[in-house]
């Protein structure tokens, strides 16, 4: 996406949904749309994830040894713990992002250096909050608040080129034979990917990885062998597999929509 979003904006509105809906949800209640989890374990970790920015924030925490130097949060022992820790982190986050320059470095895991700062922090939280408030209301049971139209497309965006489209350097990534094309009828956006295997072993150890990622097209307009069409928002659902409010429309190669599900279903960590 070219086109600068208020993330500051949708960040706090989703984190207040997101509590808004966390505090309705039995705490006994499995998480739909997280296999294993419970209420508190959703609760902890979109508490957590935001402690976690908002210190890179506010701490101005630009490397890896800085991060690694980062003392851990205690983690609340019970339930009303886990929500004043969200309720003291949660704005946090969002004065510091608010309170930093968009253009400023900070450390990022993204592969792409142009991402290590401020702006995309902003972006790539906005986007955190509003899929786990979609996950709070799951849980809770309760009737899911509108999905900014052009958030959702600049999920589908930052999904495809970034979270399911990241090739780090320390790995290889080989084009496959297959081609998608995903299709947001309501904003008329069109991405164009190739579905390639990654592989490689991170340098800081562990098992070497190989799966199936994207890679963005330049061009839009190329052909593919599948398209997948849906409005933005059930888009960006899809993708982060999610429930739909609406359905999915595929339309071509079964093998290219197969290599597409390879991607999809190995899930966003």
């Amino acid at each position: 996406m070219t086109e600068e979003l208020p993330y500051l904006e949708h960040l706090a509105r989703e984190s207040v949904r997101f509590s808004d809906a966390i505090r309705l949800a039995p705490r006994d209640a499995e998480v739909p749309s997280c296999p294993g989890w419970q209420t508190d374990d959703l609760l902890w970790h979109l508490g957590e994830v935001q402690w976690f920015w908002g210190s890179i924030l506010s701490e101005d925490l630009r490397t890896v040894e800085a991060i690694e130097a980062l003392p851990d949060p205690e983690k609340p022992t019970d339930h009303a713990g886990l929500l004043r820790f969200f309720d003291r982190w949660s704005p946090h986050l969002c004065e510091s992002a608010a309170a930093a320059d968009p253009s400023e470095p900070r450390w990022m895991w993204v592969s792409d250096p142009a991402l290590h700062n401020v702006a995309y922090i902003r972006r790539r939280q906005a986007h955190e909050a509003l899929i786990h408030r979609i996950d709070a209301e799951l849980t809770a049971g309760t009737d899911r608040a509108p999905i900014d139209t052009e958030l959702a497309a600049d999920g589908v965006d930052e999904v495809l080129r970034i979270m399911h489209g990241g090739h780090p350097e320390w790995g290889t990534f080989a084009v496959g034979e297959h081609t998608a094309r995903f299709r947001a009828t309501d904003t008329g956006q069109e991405w164009v990917v190739a579905i390639g295997r990654f592989t490689g072993t991170p340098p800081w150890g562990g098992e070497p990885v190989t799966d199936y990622r994207f890679q963005c097209a330049a061009d839009s307009t190329g052909p593919a062998g599948v398209t997948i069409s849906a409005k933005a928002t059930d888009l960006d659902l899809w993708l982060w597999g999610r429930p739909t409010s609406e359905q999915v429309e595929t339309d071509g190669n079964a093998a290219a929509l197969a290599a597409v599900h390879a991607v999809v279903e190995r899930g966003i960590s």
